[in-house]
């Protein structure tokens, strides 16, 4: 059992190196800003937690489409942009 433990800490152990604050909107910052709405920081620290693979996009955007959040319920997000003009400086950027 003490392996399984381990093997969890270093998955999670993959950890931005520095974050800053988006300045311009971007198919990017859009896409933080709907991971950071659910509760995540990014699709990394989303693919750790939930243990999935890839995430639903919309074909057409490649937004993402829906996430399920910690408490297991779910946001589902339009094809269009989400994230208006005085929300883009609230979305965090991190580097990796």
């Amino acid at each position: 059992k003490k392996s399984e433990v381990s093997e969890v800490t270093t998955k999670a152990d993959i950890k931005p190196k520095s974050m800053h604050r988006a300045k311009i909107w971007s198919d990017d910052v859009e896409n933080l800003y709907r991971f950071q709405q659910a509760g995540y920081r990014d699709e990394v620290e989303y693919k750790q937690v939930k243990q999935v693979d890839k995430v639903e996009c919309w074909p057409e955007t490649g937004f993402v489409k829906k996430l399920q959040r910690r408490d297991n319920t779910f946001y589902y997000y339009n094809r269009q942009r989400e994230c208006e003009d005085k929300d883009v400086h609230k979305v965090k950027v991190y580097v990796y």
